[in-house]
C-alpha cells in the first residue's frame, strides 16, 4: 500500500517545517490530493496515525481537499472532468488533452500549537 510511504514522506515534511523546540504539537495537516494520485483517504489517515506515533504529529488531524481530474482539450478548448481515466474530449473527441488538475499531492498548511507546561 503506497499510502504508508506517503504518510512517511508527509512526516518528513512535517519534521522539516514544524517547530522542533519540543514544545510544539501539530494539530492539523491540510492536504490537496488529486484524483489521479490514486490515494485512498481512509488508508492514508490510518497509515498516518500509525506512522506518526511518538512524533510531533501524533494525534494530528488530516484534512484532505479532493481535487478532481480536469482536462483541457487543445483542439476545442473545452475543460471537462476526466471520467474513467479516458483522456479524450467529450465535446469534439480529440485525444489532444492537457491535464489542468488532479495530479496534486501537496501539503497546504500545518496548524501547530504550543504545548508549554506552566
Amino acid at each position: 500500500m503506497h499510502e504508508m510511504s506517503i504518510a512517511r514522506s508527509l512526516l518528513e515534511v512535517i519534521e522539516r517545517y514544524a517547530p522542533t523546540n519540543g514544545r510544539a504539537r501539530v494539530k492539523i495537516v491540510r492536504l490537496r490530493i488529486g484524483e489521479l494520485a490514486g490515494v485512498v483517504p481512509e488508508s492514508l489517515r490510518f497509515c498516518f496515525e500509525v506512522a506518526s506515533e511518538g512524533t510531533v504529529a501524533q494525534g494530528a488531524e488530516l484534512q484532505i481537499e479532493h481535487v478532481p481530474l480536469i482536462g483541457r482539450c487543445r483542439a476545442c478548448g473545452a475543460d471537462f472532468h476526466v471520467e474513467g481515466y479516458i483522456f479524450i474530449c467529450p465535446h469534439c473527441e480529440s485525444p489532444h488533452v492537457e491535464l489542468i488538475s488532479g495530479d496534486e499531492l501537496e501539503v497546504v498548511e500545518l496548524e501547530v500549537e504550543d504545548v508549554r507546561c506552566p
